[in-house]
Protein backbone atom coordinates (compact mmCIF):
# COMPACT_ATOMS: atom_id res chain seq x y z
CA UNK A 1 0.00 0.00 0.00
CA UNK A 2 1.67 3.19 -0.70
CA UNK A 3 0.65 7.36 -1.47
CA UNK A 4 3.40 8.43 -3.41
CA UNK A 5 4.10 12.18 -3.81
CA UNK A 6 1.93 13.10 -0.63
CA UNK A 7 2.93 16.09 1.86
CA UNK A 8 4.07 15.47 4.96
CA UNK A 9 4.28 16.87 8.51
CA UNK A 10 7.18 15.99 11.08
CA UNK A 11 7.59 16.69 14.72
CA UNK A 12 9.28 15.61 17.82
CA UNK A 13 6.79 14.02 20.19
CA UNK A 14 7.52 12.60 24.15
CA UNK A 15 6.86 9.45 25.08
CA UNK A 16 6.41 7.57 28.71
CA UNK A 17 8.84 5.21 27.91
CA UNK A 18 9.98 2.10 30.25
CA UNK A 19 9.32 1.83 33.19
CA UNK A 20 7.75 5.87 32.58
CA UNK A 21 10.89 7.21 32.05
CA UNK A 22 10.38 10.48 28.99
CA UNK A 23 12.00 9.26 25.63
CA UNK A 24 11.68 11.15 22.44
CA UNK A 25 10.22 10.32 19.34
CA UNK A 26 10.35 11.31 15.22
CA UNK A 27 7.30 11.47 13.95
CA UNK A 28 6.26 11.64 10.53
CA UNK A 29 2.47 12.13 9.13
CA UNK A 30 1.36 11.99 5.81
CA UNK A 31 -1.32 15.11 4.67
CA UNK A 32 -3.57 15.19 1.95
CA UNK A 33 -4.93 11.37 2.44
CA UNK A 34 -8.09 10.59 2.47
CA UNK A 35 -9.23 8.45 5.36
CA UNK A 36 -7.19 6.56 7.68
CA UNK A 37 -3.78 4.93 6.85
CA UNK A 38 -1.65 2.49 8.86
CA UNK A 39 1.29 3.15 11.35
CA UNK A 40 4.67 2.26 11.52
CA UNK A 41 7.08 1.82 14.20
CA UNK A 42 10.77 2.22 12.87
CA UNK A 43 13.17 0.62 16.04
CA UNK A 44 16.56 2.15 14.83
CA UNK A 45 19.96 0.73 14.64
CA UNK A 46 23.17 0.34 16.53
CA UNK A 47 24.48 3.71 14.98
CA UNK A 48 21.77 5.54 16.77
CA UNK A 49 18.81 7.71 16.09
CA UNK A 50 20.57 9.11 13.59
CA UNK A 51 19.54 11.27 10.03
CA UNK A 52 19.20 8.05 8.36
CA UNK A 53 16.41 7.06 10.30
CA UNK A 54 14.90 10.53 10.32
CA UNK A 55 15.01 9.67 6.44
CA UNK A 56 13.59 6.44 6.89
CA UNK A 57 10.62 7.78 8.58
CA UNK A 58 9.94 10.68 6.44
CA UNK A 59 10.56 7.81 3.23
CA UNK A 60 7.45 5.85 5.30
CA UNK A 61 5.58 9.03 4.91
CA UNK A 62 6.20 9.70 1.83
CA UNK A 63 4.16 6.15 0.99
CA UNK A 64 1.28 7.05 3.17
CA UNK A 65 2.03 5.38 6.16
CA UNK A 66 1.88 7.03 9.74
CA UNK A 67 5.47 6.27 11.50
CA UNK A 68 7.41 6.88 14.37
CA UNK A 69 10.99 6.18 15.32
CA UNK A 70 11.77 6.51 18.87
CA UNK A 71 14.92 7.15 20.68
CA UNK A 72 16.25 3.93 22.17
CA UNK A 73 19.21 5.85 23.56
CA UNK A 74 17.80 8.87 25.43
CA UNK A 75 19.11 7.70 28.78
CA UNK A 76 22.38 7.52 27.36
CA UNK A 77 22.64 11.23 25.84
CA UNK A 78 19.50 12.02 24.57
CA UNK A 79 19.49 14.40 21.43
CA UNK A 80 23.22 14.49 21.80
CA UNK A 81 25.54 13.58 18.45
CA UNK A 82 24.19 10.12 17.61
CA UNK A 83 27.73 8.41 16.94
CA UNK A 84 29.06 9.82 20.52
CA UNK A 85 26.09 8.50 21.81
CA UNK A 86 26.41 4.93 19.96
CA UNK A 87 29.73 4.80 20.58
CA UNK A 88 29.03 4.86 24.64
CA UNK A 89 25.96 2.19 23.89
CA UNK A 90 28.53 0.01 22.43
CA UNK A 91 30.87 0.47 25.42
CA UNK A 92 28.35 -0.35 27.73
CA UNK A 93 27.52 -3.81 25.96
CA UNK A 94 24.04 -2.42 24.28
CA UNK A 95 20.75 -1.74 25.59
CA UNK A 96 18.63 -4.29 27.75
CA UNK A 97 16.04 -6.30 25.38
CA UNK A 98 13.28 -5.33 28.24
CA UNK A 99 14.11 -1.60 28.30
CA UNK A 100 14.02 -1.73 24.41
CA UNK A 101 10.46 -3.25 24.58
CA UNK A 102 9.32 -1.28 27.17
CA UNK A 103 10.12 2.05 25.22
CA UNK A 104 8.62 0.45 21.82
CA UNK A 105 5.51 -0.62 23.37
CA UNK A 106 5.31 3.17 24.27
CA UNK A 107 5.76 3.86 20.46
CA UNK A 108 3.00 1.56 19.64
CA UNK A 109 0.57 2.20 21.88
CA UNK A 110 1.17 6.04 20.84
CA UNK A 111 0.45 5.29 17.22
CA UNK A 112 -2.02 3.09 18.28
CA UNK A 113 -3.93 6.27 20.05
CA UNK A 114 -3.82 8.37 17.03
CA UNK A 115 -7.26 8.85 15.21
CA UNK A 116 -5.53 8.78 11.72
CA UNK A 117 -4.41 5.12 11.95
CA UNK A 118 -6.22 2.76 10.74
CA UNK A 119 -5.46 0.54 13.69
CA UNK A 120 -2.80 -1.63 12.00
CA UNK A 121 0.52 -1.43 12.90
CA UNK A 122 3.96 -2.71 11.69
CA UNK A 123 7.35 -2.92 12.93
CA UNK A 124 10.39 -2.32 11.00
CA UNK A 125 13.98 -1.91 11.75
CA UNK A 126 17.85 -2.96 10.75
CA UNK A 127 20.79 -4.57 12.28
CA UNK A 128 20.36 -4.55 15.98
CA UNK A 129 16.73 -2.65 15.18
CA UNK A 130 15.40 -5.79 13.22
CA UNK A 131 17.01 -7.87 16.32
CA UNK A 132 15.11 -5.43 18.35
CA UNK A 133 11.46 -5.57 15.94
CA UNK A 134 11.90 -9.12 15.98
CA UNK A 135 12.21 -9.43 19.92
CA UNK A 136 9.11 -6.68 19.86
CA UNK A 137 6.43 -8.91 18.03
CA UNK A 138 7.24 -12.22 19.59
CA UNK A 139 7.21 -10.69 23.42
CA UNK A 140 3.87 -8.56 22.58
CA UNK A 141 0.63 -8.95 20.49
CA UNK A 142 0.21 -5.31 19.19
CA UNK A 143 1.49 -5.79 16.07
CA UNK A 144 0.39 -6.72 12.66
CA UNK A 145 3.67 -7.34 10.59
CA UNK A 146 7.44 -7.47 11.63
CA UNK A 147 10.42 -6.51 8.57
CA UNK A 148 13.72 -7.81 10.16
CA UNK A 149 16.69 -6.24 7.99
CA UNK A 150 19.44 -8.43 8.53
CA UNK A 151 19.31 -8.43 11.96
CA UNK A 152 21.92 -9.81 13.84
CA UNK A 153 22.32 -12.02 17.00
CA UNK A 154 19.15 -13.67 16.70
CA UNK A 155 21.42 -17.27 16.79
CA UNK A 156 23.25 -16.65 19.95
CA UNK A 157 24.77 -18.95 21.69
CA UNK A 158 24.87 -19.71 25.77
CA UNK A 159 27.92 -18.21 26.75
CA UNK A 160 26.68 -15.11 25.23
CA UNK A 161 23.80 -14.53 26.73
CA UNK A 162 23.45 -12.31 29.48
CA UNK A 163 21.55 -9.75 31.89
CA UNK A 164 20.96 -7.65 29.15
CA UNK A 165 19.97 -10.53 26.34
CA UNK A 166 19.26 -13.16 28.60
CA UNK A 167 16.99 -15.19 25.92
CA UNK A 168 18.18 -15.76 22.31
CA UNK A 169 15.70 -14.58 20.29
CA UNK A 170 15.51 -17.07 17.81
CA UNK A 171 14.03 -19.11 20.98
CA UNK A 172 11.28 -16.94 21.17
CA UNK A 173 10.09 -17.53 17.67
CA UNK A 174 7.14 -19.87 19.43
CA UNK A 175 5.88 -16.75 20.27
CA UNK A 176 6.03 -14.75 16.95
CA UNK A 177 2.69 -13.18 16.93
CA UNK A 178 2.59 -11.65 13.02
CA UNK A 179 3.73 -12.31 9.63
CA UNK A 180 7.58 -11.64 9.67
CA UNK A 181 9.77 -10.58 6.37
CA UNK A 182 13.45 -11.16 6.30
CA UNK A 183 15.67 -9.31 4.48
CA UNK A 184 19.70 -10.77 4.55
CA UNK A 185 22.73 -10.13 2.23
CA UNK A 186 24.57 -13.27 1.87
CA UNK A 187 27.74 -11.70 2.25
CA UNK A 188 27.20 -10.81 5.66
CA UNK A 189 28.50 -12.55 8.75
CA UNK A 190 26.24 -11.07 11.26
CA UNK A 191 23.68 -12.92 10.66
CA UNK A 192 25.63 -15.41 8.49
CA UNK A 193 23.84 -17.51 5.80
CA UNK A 194 24.33 -20.24 8.27
CA UNK A 195 22.38 -18.27 11.27
CA UNK A 196 19.75 -17.32 8.69
CA UNK A 197 19.14 -21.07 7.70
CA UNK A 198 18.82 -21.75 11.40
CA UNK A 199 16.41 -18.99 11.88
CA UNK A 200 14.35 -19.71 9.02
CA UNK A 201 14.49 -23.65 10.18
CA UNK A 202 12.96 -22.89 12.97
CA UNK A 203 10.47 -20.54 11.68
CA UNK A 204 9.33 -23.50 9.41
CA UNK A 205 9.06 -26.10 12.27
CA UNK A 206 6.57 -23.85 14.23
CA UNK A 207 4.52 -22.96 11.17
CA UNK A 208 4.98 -19.24 11.20
CA UNK A 209 3.87 -16.95 8.63
CA UNK A 210 7.22 -15.42 7.04
CA UNK A 211 9.29 -15.08 3.97
CA UNK A 212 12.89 -14.91 4.10
CA UNK A 213 14.74 -12.73 1.24
CA UNK A 214 18.36 -13.34 0.22
CA UNK A 215 20.89 -11.11 -1.84
CA UNK A 216 23.93 -12.48 -3.23
CA UNK A 217 26.82 -9.63 -3.91
CA UNK A 218 25.63 -7.46 -0.97
CA UNK A 219 26.55 -7.70 3.13
CA UNK A 220 25.65 -5.89 5.98
CA UNK A 221 23.76 -2.73 6.07
CA UNK A 222 23.21 -2.65 2.07
CA UNK A 223 19.97 -0.21 1.80
CA UNK A 224 22.84 2.90 3.62
CA UNK A 225 22.89 5.10 0.67
CA UNK A 226 25.73 6.92 2.96
CA UNK A 227 27.78 4.31 3.41
CA UNK A 228 29.50 1.85 0.99
CA UNK A 229 27.69 -0.80 2.01
CA UNK A 230 25.16 0.14 -0.20
CA UNK A 231 24.15 -1.65 -2.92
CA UNK A 232 21.61 -0.15 -5.45
CA UNK A 233 20.02 -2.64 -7.51
CA UNK A 234 19.44 -5.33 -3.97
CA UNK A 235 18.23 -1.91 -2.20
CA UNK A 236 15.47 -1.31 -4.71
CA UNK A 237 14.37 -5.20 -4.68
CA UNK A 238 14.02 -5.11 -1.07
CA UNK A 239 12.42 -1.58 -0.80
CA UNK A 240 9.59 -3.10 -3.14
CA UNK A 241 9.41 -6.39 -0.71
CA UNK A 242 9.10 -3.99 2.04
CA UNK A 243 6.25 -2.01 0.23
CA UNK A 244 4.66 -5.26 -0.61
CA UNK A 245 4.86 -6.90 2.63
CA UNK A 246 3.30 -4.16 4.81
CA UNK A 247 0.58 -3.54 1.99
CA UNK A 248 -0.52 -6.73 2.23
CA UNK A 249 -0.59 -7.08 5.60
CA UNK A 250 -1.46 -3.50 6.89
CA UNK A 251 -3.87 -2.60 4.47
CA UNK A 252 -7.49 -2.33 6.12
Amino acid sequence: MAFWFRGMTCENVTLKGDKGTPITAYVAKPTGVSGKVPGVVLVHHLPGWDDYYMEMTRRFAHAGYYAICHNLYEREGGQNNPDDVAAKVRADGGIADAQMVGDTAAAVAWMRAQPECNGKIGIIGTCSGGRHAYIYACQKKDVDACADLWGGRVVMAKETLNAKTPVAPIDMTKDLSCPLLGLFGNDDRAPSPEEVNQHEAELKKLGKNYEFHRYDGAGHGFFYWHRPLYREEQAMDGWNKVWAFFGKHLAK
